[in-house]
């Protein structure tokens, strides 16, 4: 029996030498915590003890700016075969002005818009018409002319699809777009 005993304390001192070898293992590994933590994702770092800014926004001068800043106020809208700026547009207008005044070095293209009534060639010259009733307005607000060019797209590029007067109201329209 003494040989059982023995090979018991064996296996037991071999379990404990196991044991004892991952626990050792294990402490390796910790080490201490950081003095200071990683940013979260999507986070960006910050140097120092500065504190994080606001949330970045659009690049300042940038077509997301322009678009953020006017909250719709980039298209106008016309009534049907009209070119003719109204009360709202001229608003809408001096906004967009207010804008590219602040960014002198930013170019603009204003796209004429037509609805689907008409011929395609009506639709062209009109939506051209278009544009440039918005482009003139702009300038005569300060805006140099030669920052601005006029395209138009007739009926060829509709925001809103369907045969009926909602869908054609919001087709009739002036929108400007930045270019760098």
């Amino acid at each position: 029996m003494s040989s059982a005993i023995a090979m018991s304390r064996n296996s037991r001192m071999g379990s404990l030498a196991l044991l004892a070898a991952g626990a050792l293992a294990i402490s390796a590994c910790s080490s201490k915590a950081p003095k200071e933590l990683p940013p979260q994702p999507g986070e960006a770092p910050v140097a120092g003890n500065q504190q994080p800014s606001e949330p970045m926004g659009p690049q300042p001068g940038s077509q997301a700016d322009f678009a953020a800043k006017m909250m719709g106020a980039d298209t106008i809208y016309f009534d049907l075969d009209q070119y003719d700026i109204d009360a709202m547009d001229q608003q809408a207008l001096r906004r967009q002005a207010e804008w590219l005044m602040q960014y002198p070095n930013k170019r603009a293209t204003i796209e004429g818009h037509a609805d689907e009534r008409g011929t395609r060639e009506y639709n062209l010259a009109l939506g051209e018409r278009r544009a440039n009733a918005a482009r003139n307005y702009l300038v005569s607000l300060g805006v140099n002319g030669a920052r601005i060019n006029t395209v138009s797209y007739g009926k060829e590029r509709p925001v809103a699809l369907g045969s009926n007067e909602q869908a054609w109201a919001q087709n009739r329209r002036a929108v400007t777009v930045t270019i760098d």
